[in-house]
């Protein structure tokens, strides 16, 4: 039941698990049509959000995500360009953390009427983002289906955009990550996230259509980053950050990793929890501080430390477990590839999920 009161963002996380849980389950139901035979499924990624499919010796990952409500940021500000990377991220972080190396991209574009600026500042920046990530773009497609496609009604187009990604698993691995091999007291990383990445806006934007009205995108933003930033539709705006170059080079440097987190929606604690396995739980209490644009919104908003956690990435964008003789050497790799990390905590015998926070100590069951 989506109760704004309970669910700020205006929807339900655990409504939608569960119906994750059940559009998966019913998927499931079609892996017996190629057990045996090329694009056979693995039975055992469940919690993830890519799943290995087998040609022969070819052990493959494939990840599907979009941008979500993100896109009405860009449409507001009228720049399209950074849009690329939060398509990027999306699957392929969700192939990397399952330890399959992002390799091809496939993209639907869904518009109500075609403009051709719009639609090649898009692609513009996908380029940019599979060059950073080393990915093809080996597909795709642009659908005109007028109103049955609506956005912010002053942007020069409307649209959806969605891409499947797929990867090759590392050769270093015998099998994908899901955090089967993790154990008490096993140490985990954090990578830093410098924007909200594509997850969180629905919240975002209805704290700041309340505070500032329907041109909130315009109002000037006030953030301890405003040297960055003019307002708060650029702020927003600002893209994600690719984490499958750093975590390639870190599995080529025969670095252990035994479990790993793409933090969306949903949070620090809930997307950890999908590699907790065996009853394990975690103490994360040196994450990164949250975006300065988080804090921020926390502050004129009044969202309490725990719906921010809930929401939002609030400056982590990703968690790896390794072996605790290996934490140091997991750090310096991914930051000699040019990325913000550290130790965040360790893994522990009990279950649940604690985050020890500048706001206090946060509790996840």
């Amino acid at each position: 039941m989506n109760d704004t009161k309970n669910n700020p963002a205006g929807y339900s996380i655990e409504e939608g698990n569960a119906a994750s849980r059940n559009a998966y389950g019913w998927a499931k139901k079609t892996f017996a049509n190629r057990a045996g035979k090329p694009g056979e499924a693995a039975p055992d990624l469940d919690g993830g959000f890519a799943n290995e499919i087998r040609f022969g010796n070819a052990r493959l990952g494939i990840s599907s995500d979009g941008i979500g409500t993100k896109i009405e940021v860009a449409e507001r500000t009228g720049r399209y360009d950074t849009l690329g990377f939060d398509l990027v991220a999306m699957t392929a972080d969700d192939l990397i953390v399952a330890g399959f190396v992002p390799t091809n991209l496939s993209n639907i574009i869904d518009v109500n009427h075609l403009d051709y600026e719009v639609v090649d500042q898009m692609m513009r920046g996908l380029h940019d983002a599979c060059n950073f990530a080393g990915i093809a773009i080996t597909g795709g497609e642009i659908a005109e289906l007028g109103n049955r496609i609506g956005g912010w009604p002053g942007a020069a187009m409307n649209f959806n955009w969605c891409s499947t990604a797929i990867g090759s698993l590392h050769p270093s691995l015998a099998r994908p990550l899901s955090g089967h091999t993790a154990q008490a007291g096993m140490a985990v990383v954090a990578l830093q996230s410098p924007s909200f990445r594509s997850n969180g806006y629905s919240l975002a934007r209805k704290t700041l259509t309340r505070l500032f009205g329907d041109n909130w995108h315009e109002a000037p933003y006030d953030g301890t980053d405003a040297d960055q930033y003019a307002t708060w539709g650029d702020a927003l705006l600002a893209p994600s950050l690719i984490y499958s170059p750093g975590l390639t080079a870190l599995l080529d440097a025969g670095l252990p990793l035994h479990g790993a987190a793409h933090i969306t929606g949903g949070g620090v604690a809930d997307n950890f929890k999908r590699v907790l396995k065996n009853g394990l739980g975690a103490v994360l209490d040196n994450l990164f501080a949250p975006l300065p644009a988080m804090q921020r919104l926390c502050e004129i908003g009044g969202i309490d430390a725990e719906t921010a956690y809930l929401y939002w990435n609030m400056g982590t964008g990703m968690l790896l477990v390794t072996e605790e003789a290996s934490a140091a050497a997991v750090v310096a790799s991914l930051q000699a590839s040019g990325y913000q990390a550290q130790v965040a905590g360790q893994l522990t015998a009990e279950s649940g999920v604690t985050l020890r926070v500048g706001a206090g100590e946060l509790r996840y069951a």
